[in-house]
């Protein structure tokens, strides 16, 4: 893989990227060339242990916390961001933003609280807007933003209703991005992962084999996703093989329930 910046190593920070779907896709960058900025936010040995397989590829990595459902500690986020950069790299900004970090939520309708509804919001829809806005002074021109979202946008499953809401929405602002970051040429895409065996949700699609096997029988390669399948298209759109995708939202999930 080759990108288009300046640089001949490009700098990406990943959200979440301690464990799951951000460490596969920090990895898969690392592997094609990348530095990583990974986020975590409690599991400081789970990040330390990433940057020491990053580093273990020939590449820089720094870890650092981040609540991304606390718009609040974003500006001093951003500053963190910034002595990372200045103390590691030498360079004012970083190539690429993934937003990735989330948490499961499922209850029907009638069981959400308010205070459920309110959790989702802050880190799949608050935080992914005003950290995105935090950060947009230190995205170098040219860069790349990668948010994620669901197949729950897609098809409709009980008991998900709030948090696919949340999901169509960064959709939405995605195309917005593609549209507000054009004279920077920055692009913007979403990737929507479809059931991925990771500990997301509580581990259910990936420790349920009952639950598991329903889903692989929707799809039609005959099994549900790993990590790594979504680690290496986040990779490959942040090359310049893909630079003209734009606004775009592109499903992640094996041609389930087609």
């Amino acid at each position: 893989m080759s990108f288009d910046t300046k640089s001949t190593h490009p700098i990406a920070l990943i959200t979440g990227s301690s464990r799951g779907l951000g460490k596969s896709e920090a990895l898969a960058l690392a592997k094609a060339g990348a530095d990583l900025i990974i986020t975590y936010h409690s599991s400081a040995d789970e990040a330390d242990a990433v940057v020491r397989e990053i580093e273990a590829l020939g590449r820089k990595a720094v870890a650092l916390q981040l609540d991304a459902s606390d718009v609040s500690t974003f500006p001093r986020f951003a500053d963190t961001v910034k002595s990372a950069l200045s103390q590691t790299w030498n360079t004012d900004n970083f190539d690429f933003l993934v937003n990735n970090a989330g948490t499961a939520g499922g209850s029907t309708i009638a069981d959400t609280s308010e205070a459920d509804f309110d959790d989702l919001v802050n880190i799949h829809l608050k935080g992914v807007y005003f950290l995105t806005q935090t950060l947009l002074p230190l995205i170098a021109d040219g860069g790349r933003i990668i948010n994620t979202s669901s197949g729950l946008t897609r098809f409709s499953y009980a008991g998900f209703s709030a948090y696919a809401m949340m999901k169509g929405a960064i959709e939405v602002f995605t195309r917005y991005l593609a549209v507000e970051l054009g004279e920077r040429g920055i692009t913007a895409n979403t990737v929507a992962p479809g059931p991925i065996a990771t500990d997301f949700g509580g581990g259910l699609v990936r420790d349920n084999p009952e639950f598991r096997n329903s889903l692989a029988d929707q799809t039609p390669l005959g099994r549900v996703g790993e990590a790594d399948d979504v680690g290496g298209v986040v990779a490959s759109l942040l090359t310049s093989a893909t630079r003209w995708i734009n606004g775009e939202r592109i499903e992640v999930a094996g041609g389930f329930n087609h």
